[in-house]
């Protein structure tokens, strides 16, 4: 019996390679026993609502775009309560998560791995009535990616978020924020949070520390205090480009759930995309929510 599979594509995402190997990926999914329906997003928060809305008219979901696209789905899903397993053609210009996954960058080769049927069972993060695949984050740069154009992004890739990144180097704000760490609140100034289940962050491997799982039920947590002169803020810069923690300047540590009070609201980027401005937050990792196509199980483990 065929395979019933929603396909959700974002022809805009990327360098919209993917306009060039629809046809290709479409006849691959064929020839693999798959009765494709597709659907192209016309605006945003489109993927989430057709994920939530259809999810249970399929065997499957398949999305192609990046980040962004990605978290709608992821999210669509979430807010159905109906688990289907989902393949990831990434189609975007940094393709964190995907890399992560170990998913190959070939759109047609991503495809191919959708078609083993290999389901790894992926953490998901709630944020307070959201929901995110692999960052949350606030402070410092993290304005960038959904302030970058769609055009600029296309024409650069990442190197159109460095760009945009460097306009704000001088030009730091510090939100004083109390958040539990490890059973004791604690109240600072801080620059830049992120709240992450990723190995890599804006194309950075490693930023988020070492021994990443993407399935343990932890998100790996840093923060970044306010400096108080420039010799500090070179430090941390330093310590960054390092991606070394220093424990004068930042917190790092895992955690499966964090309370934020933030004494102003604090604007937040959920997987690249703006989630909105918050003063009291719950974040929670839902262990092993979602069933991922994966090259590789034993890459993951």
């Amino acid at each position: 019996m065929n395979k019933k599979v929603l396909f959700i594509v974002n022809p805009k995402s990327g360098k919209e390679q993917i306009k060039t190997k629809l046809l290709e990926i479409v006849d691959l999914f064929v020839k693999n026993k798959m009765d494709l329906t597709i659907y192209t997003t016309q605006r945003s928060q489109d993927a989430c609502e057709v994920t939530r809305n259809r999810i249970a008219e399929f065997d499957m979901i398949v999305c192609s775009g990046g980040d962004g696209t990605l978290d709608e789905v992821i999210t669509g899903m979430m807010q159905s309560k109906i688990k289907k397993p989902l393949g990831y053609i990434p189609g975007g210009s940094t393709n964190d998560f995907a890399h992560s996954l170990k998913i190959p960058k070939n759109l047609v080769a991503a495809a191919g791995v959708i078609t083993l049927n290999r389901q790894y069972l992926c953490d998901i993060g709630g944020f307070n009535e959201d929901y995110f695949v692999y960052i949350a984050a606030f402070g410092l740069f993290t304005d960038v990616s959904y302030q970058t154009s769609q055009q600029l992004k296309n024409i650069l890739g990442h190197v159109a978020y460095v760009l945009e990144g460097a306009k704000r180097i001088f030009n730091i704000k510090a939100y004083k924020m109390s958040i539990e760490i490890e059973g004791e609140m604690v109240t600072e100034e801080f620059i830049y949070g992120m709240v992450t289940n990723s190995e890599s962050v804006g194309g950075f491997r490693n930023m988020t520390g070492k021994n990443v799982k993407l399935n343990d039920g932890l998100f790996e947590v840093t923060l970044i205090k306010s400096p108080k002169n420039p010799i500090e803020l070179q430090e941390i810069i330093g310590a960054l480009l390092l991606q070394e923690v220093n424990p004068k300047y930042m917190y790092s540590f895992k955690t499966d759930r964090l309370i934020i009070e933030s004494e102003d609201e604090v604007p937040w980027t959920l997987d690249g995309e703006f989630g909105g401005n918050h003063r009291q937050l719950e974040i929670v990792n839902h262990k092993q929510a979602i069933p991922i196509m994966v090259k590789s199980l034993d890459a993951l483990k």
